[in-house]
């Protein structure tokens, strides 16, 4: 193949820095450097390539000798059909009142997985077997879409982080009613790296039957993985995967990335950088007057509130999002790229604004 090259022109400033989501930055060159090495020649299309027979020794190694990975394009497909996989027709699931499935994905697991979601309250994004039994009841009960899955996410919504304890106590609780665990894990690598513990620890090894494993927040160009931890309680993905429509003719590309990802330790360089540069931020705006850190900072997101006509004028500067629109609460988050000196000039950004107020 000849050397890249390309009429496309860079039609965006680099020096531009936000804090809205780690979906805004670029692709690691490690990642990109994989891709490169697999462009060349012809595979196997829909999966049926050499990098992604390879990719089930890779998760394997993370997940245990039962896992199955099962690439997709996004994180809301990879959700949609880890909980397909879960349930009958009749099925629904449990989930945080904050879960991203209920939140943030415009209803696809209703629309496209015709999924019931019995969402309960909670204070920091975490359920417990309590919180559970709000929703887990009217077994039997024909007229009751039935709480058969419960889904949980690692690292929470909120930027908080299930102990191996929390875990476990919730899918032998779930699993003692007759239900089975699904876990988001758009951000797993963040709680690996957080928690110090490898990442079978507080999935397989504690019970969770099905997992959606992220990439495209930890420094991929695009991509995730369902990846079935319980093959004996979790079957069909395969089928699932292609009429939900999340089946890569090109899958090579995808696989290839996530053994860039998790063969070495890049997952934990990408995640732990990006949660350091959150507790930079937090220490660098608590004794601000006027700005209040109101979760615990435990991955990669800074959650606060300040005065909302600062934070309009602050996202003039850098995009971030409103999280509570009613309380004012913004949610700022770093990524495998945010460098100290953007942590820095956004603090000082925030000390110029609030002198402003």
């Amino acid at each position: 193949m000849d050397p890249a090259r390309t009429d496309a022109i860079r039609r965006h400033d680099t020096a531009v820095r936000g804090f809205a989501s780690d979906n805004y930055s670029g692709v690691h060159p490690e990642i990109l450097a994989a891709i490169a090495l697999a462009n060349d020649g012809h595979q196997v299309a829909y999966g049926e390539d050499d990098y992604t027979n390879h990719l089930q020794d890779v998760f394997r190694r993370h997940f245990g000798e039962k896992a199955e990975a099962y690439p997709v394009f996004n994180g809301t497909g990879a959700n949609v059909v880890s909980l397909q996989a879960l349930l009958p027709r009749w099925g629904a699931v449990v989930c945080a009142e904050s879960a991203h499935i209920h939140v943030d994905e415009g209803g696809a697991p209703e629309k496209m997985g015709g999924i019931k979601l019995h969402t309960v309250p909670t204070p920091d994004g975490k359920l417990t077997p309590e919180l559970l039994d709000q929703q887990a009841w009217g077994f039997g009960d024909e007229h009751r879409a039935q709480p058969l899955a419960v889904s949980i996410t690692q690292s929470t919504e909120l930027g908080t982080l299930y102990t191996v304890e929390e875990i476990r106590a919730l899918t032998e609780h779930a699993h003692q009613l007759g239900m089975l665990v699904h876990m988001d894990g758009a951000r797993l690598a963040n709680a690996a790296a957080s928690l110090g513990l490898p990442m079978r620890a507080f999935t397989t090894d504690v019970g969770v039957d099905v997992l959606s494993f992220g990439g495209t927040k930890n420094g991929l160009l695009f991509g995730e993985v369902v990846v079935v931890l319980n093959p004996e309680r979790v079957r069909n993905i395969k089928y699932l995967r292609k009429t939900s429509m999340q089946l890569a003719s090109k899958m090579r590309f995808l696989s290839v990335q996530f053994e860039a990802l998790l063969t070495g330790d890049l997952y934990l360089r990408n995640a732990g950088h990006a949660n350091a540069m959150a507790s930079r931020l937090e220490a660098a705006v608590r004794d601000i007057d006027g700005v209040e850190v109101i979760r615990p900072v435990q991955a990669n997101a800074v959650f606060a509130i300040l005065p909302r006509e600062v934070s309009e004028r602050l996202q003039k500067r850098y995009r971030f999002y409103f999280w509570n629109e009613h309380t004012g609460e913004v949610r700022w988050v770093c990524s495998f790229d945010t460098t100290e000196a953007d942590i820095d000039a956004f603090a000082a950004a925030i000390v110029e604004e609030m002198g402003r107020a």
